[in-house]
């Protein structure tokens, strides 16, 4: 049963109707309706005629939509994009990261962090760690190889494969456990199930007793923007453990999460 949204007193007392109309056009413009027929734009969107006549001229002069010259209607025009990119700017992943990580070792009680992947190899951003006697000692800044790591795994697997062969082909891979993929080949095979389920696993792959866990986080342009893990014991990651569920529906939850907050909307 949908629940009613309940609007705050202060929300129905301080908003302006006339905004509140201007955005409702613009979301109606951005879900592709060209507002060709006026009749029917008032129709769909409760906004009376001339009010709407009056909000599309104002927009349009303010860089908001733009009139489609051969077509005739309107789309989001460059004001808008540039608004859009200015606020993507300030929100990149290393400022979005912290409260996404924070909120993932409080429901887990592991410890969390942020990568990159440059080249061949993962750069951590951030991290956050539970109140506890097993916690990472991986800092800001910590380099560690791709092919061996859960985020440099889900990282590499988001590759077209042309780019994972320039980087891998003919360079020699360190092992850090029997585990460690050090051929390409054996690494596409790796990688290529970390894909399918969207989730890179460790057990104890690249440091004794230590277990992992990485998904992807996404930007406005759908491409990775980096990635998230979460490492504790092993116990907790091998397989047959009743905590491999919780721990990737919060990874997959989180990583969700800093999505969005990048732009992401898919």
């Amino acid at each position: 049963m949908l629940e009613s949204k309940t609007v705050p007193d202060d929300a129905a007392i301080y908003g302006v109707p006339p905004v509140a109309r201007a955005f409702a056009l613009l979301r109606h413009i951005a879900a592709g309706n060209r507002c060709r027929n006026i009749s029917s734009v008032a129709k769909a969107t409760g906004i009376n005629r001339t009010t709407l006549i009056r909000l599309l001229a104002t927009l349009e002069q303010e860089g908001m939509i733009e009139a489609i010259a051969d077509e005739g209607g309107y789309r989001l025009g460059t004001g808008l994009v540039t608004l859009a990119q200015n606020a993507l700017h300030d929100r990149s992943i290393a400022q979005v990261a912290p409260r996404f990580l924070a909120d993932l070792v409080a429901e887990l009680k592991l410890s969390a962090h942020l990568g990159i992947l440059e080249g061949r190899e993962i750069v951590y951003l951030a991290r956050c760690t539970p109140n506890s006697h097993l916690v990472s000692n991986v800092k800001e800044g910590t380099r560690l190889p791709a092919h061996a790591t859960t985020i440099g795994r889900i990282l590499l697997a988001d590759l077209p494969r042309d780019e994972l062969a320039a980087r891998y082909e003919g360079v020699r891979m360190d092992a850090y456990s029997d585990k460690t993929r050090t051929s390409l080949p054996d690494l596409e095979l790796q990688l290529a199930q970390d894909r399918a389920l969207g989730i890179a696993w460790s057990a104890a792959n690249f440091e004794p007793e230590i277990g992992s866990a990485a998904v992807l986080v996404r930007d406005n342009m759908g491409q990775a923007a980096g990635a998230i893990n979460v490492t504790g014991h092993v116990s907790a990651f091998t397989p047959g453990s009743p905590r491999l569920s919780e721990i990737e529906q919060g990874l997959k939850k989180a990583a969700l999460g800093m999505s969005r907050a990048l732009g992401y909307t898919a």
